[in-house]
């Protein structure tokens, strides 16, 4: 849990509520932030006696100095991790999330829940994810990818930004290509604040996407093995689901199931389970869609969550609790997805 990616505070909240539901059912778990090292009861105590999600993420300043970290801290934790029956993965972005834990879990040859390394990486990366859903017939926003000069004033920036809004319209949303919890995410309704969202998406990431703007309803399917969990609406205050509406309670309103037909619910389904399936996961995963709402309802992928949250208000849990699922016993089924050998080295 842990980790330095700007959703920091988000995977340490899942990590601890994980940490906890596991210890319920009669586990014996090693709490380990990888940027600090192995958490005692007194660091869990501590960490609980807060809100873990802060109204905002950690400053990247912080998130680069921990960063120099986790390979010390991951090496002193290799030996314990190696005596365990199997890791779970409660890291959300960044090098938790993009396959790069999982390739070292990989190489000790230690099990973990979820994707494997190559489908992590493909998952995190927003680019290849929509290549992919594209070639197996999952639609999804039609997108370009950004320079770092489209966010300068001179003349091939500004044709750069011209072209792409004479492509895409406006609105567009720009985001880093390898981020989450639309950290870094700008939704551009003008011209004149194109350049100036895409300069911001680049303090998060070496690749910026710029994509249109799908107006409509946003749903979300959880992917638990093989089955698609009841599909969940996602009512925001703001305009998107941005990190204040995802973390702070009462930002949000979430449906499970969703008020949509059945015919629409099977539908997004089956599009969920192809898109799981384009991107190689494993275990467990959450993809996201926007469906509109102006006369015959469309579906469009947003991505895919290799590791979605698992706080008190994330998705996967509650529509797990919408098909009857205990929290405990969602973690455990995740647990024994990784020692069957469901992941493989993808």
């Amino acid at each position: 849990m842990g980790g330095t990616s700007a959703e920091r505070d988000v995977s340490l909240a899942s990590g601890l509520r994980v940490t906890e539901a596991l210890r319920s059912k009669g586990h014996k778990v090693t709490a380990i932030d990888t940027a600090r090292g192995q958490l005692g009861l007194a660091d869990e105590k501590a960490l609980l006696a807060r809100p873990v999600v802060q109204p905002e993420p950690p400053s990247q300043a912080e998130l680069r100095r921990m960063a120099r970290e986790t390979l010390p801290q991951m090496q002193r934790v290799l030996p314990s991790l190696a005596k365990s029956d199997v890791v779970f993965l409660g890291l959300h972005g960044g090098a938790g999330e993009d396959g790069t834990i999982q390739a070292l879990l990989d190489l000790a040859g230690i099990p973990y829940t979820g994707s494997g390394h190559l489908a992590s990486a493909l998952a995190m990366d927003k680019d290849l994810s929509k290549q992919l859903f594209v070639r197996n017939e999952v639609r999804t926003a039609e997108w370009v990818m950004a320079d770092h000069d489209w966010s300068g004033k001179g003349k091939g920036g500004r044709e750069k930004r011209d072209d792409a809004l004479a492509r895409l319209g406006l609105p567009v949303v720009v985001k880093p290509s390898k981020q989450g919890s639309t950290v870094g995410l700008s939704v551009v309704k003008r011209k004149e604040d194109f350049a100036r969202a895409i300069a911001e998406a680049f303090q998060f990431d070496d690749e910026v996407m710029v994509e249109r703007f799908i107006a409509g309803r946003e749903l979300t399917v959880g992917i638990l093995g093989d089955d698609a969990l009841p599909v969940g609406e996602i009512i925001p205050k703001h305009e998107i689901y941005d990190y204040e509406c995802k973390y702070q309670a009462g930002m949000a309103v979430e449906e499970f199931p969703a008020k949509i037909s059945s015919a629409l619910t099977k539908t997004v389904q089956d599009l969920a389970r192809r898109a799981f399936r384009a991107l190689k996961l494993r275990g467990y995963a959450r993809i996201d869609f926007r469906m509109t709402d102006e006369g015959e309802s469309e579906f469009f992928c947003l991505e895919g969550n290799t590791l979605p949250g698992m706080t008190q208000t994330s998705l996967i849990p509650q529509a797990a609790a919408a098909a009857g699922i205990s929290f405990p016993e969602l973690c455990e089924r995740i647990v024994s997805f990784a020692l069957a050998g469901r992941n493989s080295s993808l």
